[in-house]
């Protein structure tokens, strides 16, 4: 972690109303992020993408974000007007959204959405704004930008669609990039592709990025640092070359369920969950 983090959370919680009370599904969940790339990773239902969502303020109502702190560079997150956040997403904090290719909208051409997106936060003039998209969409390695800049959502490819929403997340430059299981729905080959571009992008802009996913091999090869979160909750943090030493049972378990070439077994180990562990939290 760097001296001066980009973002910083402290005990954030999200519950939704229910029949029989408040429902926590992110409980006192605390890290900060520099200008490194943080993964954060856990089953389905752990509260990984809506502790992405609460730092941009998009958890969906009736859902209840209370945090001792969630602060980016000196901006009070959880006090901002909307006003203000409107002015922190996408300009400074961007966040990819799982499967990314059915955020864009299906009635614009995929050029015009990424100009729009750069003319938002910049006030730049159209030419101006043509200009940065088409260089863009060559940034994140799509040949023949001029072409693609002319096509609509659906006539490009699953892994061009990611490419896309990342170009339009990053053309306003932002310090932060959320990226929510970007490459879920992608091929080994497209997602290892995809993934390289991100690297370089942030690397190059000296930007942070939070990566969340399921995939434990996965972020353990692309991040530095890990989170590891269960039932709402940070069960463990380490770095991501010292993954396969982690300590926690649910860590470990998690391991033991992924397949492996060099082990073939006749059947996966089921993960022996203990009670306890709803219980635990560690920074």
């Amino acid at each position: 972690m760097t001296a001066s983090p980009l973002l910083s959370v402290a005990n954030l919680r999200i519950a939704f109303p229910t029949r029989h009370g408040l429902a926590e599904a992110v409980r006192g969940v605390s890290f900060e992020v520099g200008r490194e790339k943080l993964g954060i990773v856990g089953e389905s239902g752990s509260g990984k993408s809506l502790t992405g969502r609460a730092v941009l303020g998009l958890v969906p109502a009736p859902g209840v974000v209370t945090a001792d702190r969630m602060a980016f560079e000196g901006d009070d997150l959880l006090t901002a007007s909307e006003r203000r956040m409107r002015e922190i997403r996408g300009r400074r904090i961007s966040m990819v959204m799982q499967d990314p290719k059915f955020s864009l909208n299906p009635v614009m051409t995929v050029g015009r959405q990424i100009a729009e997106a750069y003319r938002v936060h910049s006030k730049a003039g159209r030419t101006e704004a043509r200009r940065r998209a088409l260089e863009m969409l060559e940034a994140v390695r799509i040949r023949d930008p001029e072409r693609v800049f002319g096509l609509y959502p659906h006539e490009v490819s699953g892994g061009m669609g990611q490419r896309i929403m990342i170009a339009m997340m990053l053309i306003p430059d932002p310090d932060l990039l959320i990226a929510d299981e970007p490459t879920s729905a992608l091929d080994v080959t497209v997602q290892m592709q995809v993934l390289a571009i991100m690297d370089e992008l942030c690397s190059s802009r000296g930007m942070g990025l939070v990566f969340i996913s399921h995939d434990l091999n996965l972020v353990a090869s692309f991040c530095d640092r890990i989170l590891i979160m269960y039932a709402g909750r940070v069960v463990e943090t380490c770095r991501a070359a010292d993954l396969h030493s982690a300590t926690h049972p649910y860590t470990r378990g998690l391991l033991g369920s992924l397949p492996r070439l060099d082990d073939p077994r006749p059947e996966l180990p089921v993960l022996d969950r203990d009670p306890a562990w709803l219980e635990e939290s560690r920074g």
